[in-house]
């Protein structure tokens, strides 16, 4: 049987913009929305990679530092061009450079890849609760937008970087 990710994107011929922004807007924090919208690309199950997204949203578990959007995107960058090892030559800086290259796309559309900063917060650590996801919520947050682009961006990247296979 085909991934749930897969079947819903296949049935509505979503993009992954549309399907990052749809994962989020069903309850997904924003590093699971881009983790689950690239799913076909990436190895590992879905159980466990969502997991592994599950701390990052909120700007990391809510701190509101780097942006759970832009997290999702450099770990999905780990997943298909990374190192498994205790590298320190040419492997990490050529990977080093795609997230510093990844990180500055998206900087030039949002003027920085830090969650408070977008969302206008002054607050530096948000309480640990999260907010209830209901119509306000989505209508004052940004954050689906940001996320669709934070897809489109990833998306662009792997396209003109096609990652090697193993």
């Amino acid at each position: 049987m085909r991934p749930r990710f897969l079947r819903i994107m296949e049935r509505y011929a979503m993009t992954r913009r549309e399907s990052a922004m749809n994962n989020f807007k069903q309850g997904y924090n924003c590093s699971q929305s881009i983790m689950l919208a690239f799913m076909d690309l990436l190895p590992g199950d879905e159980e466990t990679l969502m997991k592994l997204a599950s701390s990052f949203g909120g700007g990391m578990g809510r701190l509101r530092e780097v942006c759970g959007s832009v997290t999702g995107m450099f770990m999905i960058a780990g997943l298909l061009y990374g190192y498994p090892g205790n590298e320190t030559g040419a492997p990490k800086t050529e990977l080093y450079s795609k997230i510093q290259e990844l990180a500055k796309e998206f900087e030039e559309v949002h003027g920085t890849i830090v969650c408070r900063e977008m969302l206008g917060l002054s607050v530096k650590h948000d309480a640990p609760v999260p907010e209830a996801r209901t119509e306000g919520y989505y209508k004052r947050r940004p954050c689906a937008e940001i996320i669709g682009d934070a897809a489109e961006i990833l998306e662009k990247f792997i396209s003109e970087h096609p990652p090697k296979q193993d």
